[in-house]
């Protein structure tokens, strides 16, 4: 199934703006959210095709999130890609998981981006 529509879930305003302007420009529907609490009551929602979730956010934070929409039955299809500033290797084994398709870390290279949702 081709990615279409894509979360964004951040605490950060700038990156919630860098991420959503360039997937718009690469032709994705783009929905915004600023923390895991609202990631969890909307995916059910909006079920979009693929979320990127940021791992650092005050409350719920990113992998909280990516685990209780990985484990429940209307979302667990949802690929996840983990796009934060963690970049330890027993980050990225914690977010795989938690239930996490990919990992990516900020600052965000567009393409390696891309080219991660284009394989999914």
């Amino acid at each position: 199934m081709p990615i279409k529509k894509i979360l964004i879930v951040d605490d950060s305003p700038t990156e919630r703006h860098f991420l959503g302007e360039l997937l718009t420009k690469n032709g994705f529907q783009v929905i915004a959210l600023e923390s895991g609490e609202e990631a969890v009551a909307k995916t059910k929602e909006l079920l979009p095709d693929l979320i990127l979730m940021d791992v650092v956010m005050p409350g719920m934070n990113g992998f909280q999130a990516t685990r209780t929409i990985s484990k429940d039955e209307a979302t667990k299809h949802i690929p996840i890609i983990m796009c934060t500033s963690k970049n330890q290797e027993t980050d990225m084994v914690w977010a795989r998981r938690q239930g996490a398709t990919e990992y990516v870390v900020k600052p965000v290279d567009p393409q390696e981006l891309l080219t991660k949702i284009g394989k999914l």
